[in-house]
């Protein structure tokens, strides 16, 4: 990755691609689905990525990186890896139907997903990753979301796919220990990497890795990673914090109230609590988790 890109000051999809290249190495092919990063990557023949990269249609993510695995294979070429990197929006919503096939063909490829939450290209639309209480543009006002966060990483691994895992921009070694992990790996893996977003958050781009942290912290967005659908490992204990802590200092959740905070801590407990029994480890209680 080389200077001299558009993204937004403090964007953490650009932190997030940078950790990630670090750790993945030149010797890769990016197919790139509609989203923030094909602005920020730029138009051909200008790129700010130094390996090869296709820009494709938002909904074609897995299916292109299906095909350019093939191609490489019938060349011989089983060294280079093959990523698709996405945002939310291509990775919920709109390019899922493909992801899920590619997956369940266990098709020999990383996918990222680089979660800033919403449409944020297009405007800040939500999407089935905005959680709940959040304000986007098209859930403003008193119609903020009251639709719970879909857990991608369970319908990847419902797919019993060899490796998906979660990271954050804020645990750098965590996120490319993870990669090269992934990158050992042969078949699908998923990455589900937490990137936060100054312009859509409503936060000051200097505060965009402590807000990662702090979701981590919380326990609004835990470091783990499932083998083979079964095997669950959390990567991080957390402090535990109060969720209070983290919506406070984001514009988007400025309308909740202290009820609201308190419904959306309990859902974090029980969420946290299920993580936990799924990785064989005891659950705790009380609302400091």
């Amino acid at each position: 990755m080389v200077s001299g890109h558009v993204g937004c000051a403090g964007c953490g999809a650009a932190i997030a691609m940078r950790f990630f290249l670090q750790a993945l190495g030149n010797q890769a092919i990016m197919v790139m689905p509609a989203c923030c990063w094909s602005i920020i990557a730029g138009s051909y023949p200008m790129s700010s990525l130094r390996i090869p990269l296709i820009h494709t249609a938002f909904e074609t993510g897995g299916a292109v990186a299906s095909g350019v695995r093939a191609a490489l294979d019938m060349k011989g070429d089983t060294q280079t890896t093959v990523v698709t990197w996405a945002g939310d929006g291509g990775t919920f919503d709109i390019g899922f139907q493909a992801l899920s096939g590619a997956v369940e063909r266990n098709e020999d490829f990383i996918y990222v997903c680089y979660d800033n939450e919403a449409y944020m290209n297009t405007g800040v639309q939500r999407s089935s990753s905005t959680p709940y209480g959040a304000w986007t543009t098209t859930t403003p006002g008193r119609e903020w979301k009251r639709m719970r966060k879909k857990n991608i990483v369970e319908a990847l691994v419902a797919h019993r796919i060899p490796y998906a895992a979660t990271a954050s921009i804020a645990y750098p070694q965590d996120l490319m220990a993870k990669v090269a992990k992934a990158k050992a790996i042969k078949g699908s893996r998923f990455l589900h990497i937490f990137a936060s977003c100054p312009t859509g958050w409503r936060i000051p781009s200097e505060l965009s890795v402590k807000i990662a942290r702090m979701a981590v912290q919380t326990n609004i967005f835990p470091l783990y990673e499932v083998e083979n659908g079964v095997k669950y490992t959390i990567n991080l204990s957390p402090k535990g914090y109060l969720v209070r802590e983290y919506f406070k200092l984001q514009g988007r959740f400025k309308h909740l109230s202290d009820q609201d905070l308190s419904e959306i801590q309990n859902m974090v407990n029980e969420d946290w609590n299920l993580l936990l029994r799924k990785a064989g480890l005891p659950q705790v209680q009380g609302e400091h988790m």
